[in-house]
């Protein structure tokens, strides 16, 4: 495992910290630590039921402090491509097209947003307590039904689109491969070129913005997936990026995990203000913060790890140029379900 402290340009709202990825793993039946040293042998029935208690207790922890859940949240699995019973359900569950089936069918590691506006973007009064002008102004977004993965695409996901088709690994990996017990780190250091291919290659693509920040805060326009006030215990608020769902406080309202903090997230859409009417102007105080618009960027959605807890906010945009690579972005995947007639092409822009 390739451990130590990563230089890079400092962004506003993020501070530089070493990246430390701390892991238990087992290899040959014996338990290792981050350095490799082993330890006592393993019993793999032992740890098994240890597995099993973890996962209770992770579940009656979410459950003693739930987030105010929304209907039709899909069961949690982990993400990946559709499974031939995923691809048998839906295609039992379309009726005729542009009606949606009930029951909805259920996609592995995956959750199903239904049709419906909900409030995106910040108001005035946002602004004036830490909000940014790109977020501005806020309104009500119609969004069609969607599926989104349950979390972040992770290294384990990523390697076998790296093998099958023999495209570059993060530079971060070593001759090809991630460290050893960051199997369930969500996978950084990809371009927004790189996550949009390997959405594709699983059948899926990125998300937009409005579907992303709908998956992340519901439609009661609150602050973080989980509420208005900021909670540092509810998300990868810390010194390093952790396992996919390590902070089963912080799912959002459909269902989603680490919709803040732990890593970036990119999406299909082209940095580019919000629309508002021609009148719609801000008042004197609010700085004029036009010029990001400038050029060709994409954005990355949620904050990271070492982002400070305004960052973390379900409206907060950040841009980088879709070529560029951080050590904190990685993403998720979204999917059309079949019933939508008339879908709009990929909105990442085939051509690009």
């Amino acid at each position: 495992m390739i451990q130590g402290p990563h230089a890079g340009p400092i962004l506003h709202g993020v501070r530089p910290a070493p990246v430390r990825p701390v892991a238990v793993y087992t290899r040959g039946g014996a338990l290792h630590n981050d350095g490799g040293a082993s330890t006592a042998p393993v019993d793999m029935r032992s740890l098994a039921v240890l597995v099993a208690v973890s996962l209770a207790l992770a579940g009656a922890l979410s459950a003693s402090a739930p987030p105010r859940a929304l209907p039709n949240a899909a069961p949690t699995a982990l993400a990946g491509p559709a499974t031939p019973a995923d691809t048998a359900a839906l295609a039992d569950s379309v009726a005729t097209p542009g009606s949606r089936p009930e029951p909805v069918a259920r996609i592995t590691g995956m959750v199903f947003v239904p049709a419906g506006e909900f409030l995106m973007g910040s108001t005035v009064d946002d602004l004036r307590h830490g909000a940014d002008r790109d977020e501005w102004p806020q309104r009500r977004v119609w969004v069609d039904d969607f599926y989104i993965d349950v979390h972040e695409v992770t290294n384990a996901q990523y390697k076998r689109f790296v093998d099958s088709l023999r495209v570059p690994a993060p530079p971060r990996w070593v001759n090809g491969n991630y460290g050893i017990g960051e199997d369930g780190l969500p996978v950084v250091s990809v371009t927004w070129y790189e996550a949009r291919a390997y959405a594709r290659w699983v059948g899926k693509r990125l998300p937009t913005e409005a579907e992303w920040e709908k998956a992340a805060r519901g439609t009661d326009g609150r602050r973080y997936p989980w509420g208005d006030r900021f909670d540092p215990h509810r998300c990868n608020h810390g010194d390093r990026l952790m396992p996919i769902m390590s902070f089963p406080g912080g799912v959002s309202p459909y269902g989603c995990f680490d919709m803040a903090g732990n890593a970036a997230e990119w999406v299909a859409d082209r940095y580019a203000p919000y629309p508002h009417d021609p009148g719609e102007t801000l008042p004197a105080d609010i700085p004029d913060r036009s010029w990001p618009f400038r050029g060709d960027r994409r954005v990355y959605r949620g904050g990271s790890w070492n982002s400070f807890g305004r960052f973390l906010r379900c409206a907060n945009r950040e841009a980088a140029p879709p070529g560029k690579r951080w050590m904190y972005v990685g993403f998720r995947c979204a999917m059309d379900p079949p019933w939508r007639h008339a879908s709009p092409a990929d909105p990442s822009g085939a051509a690009h």
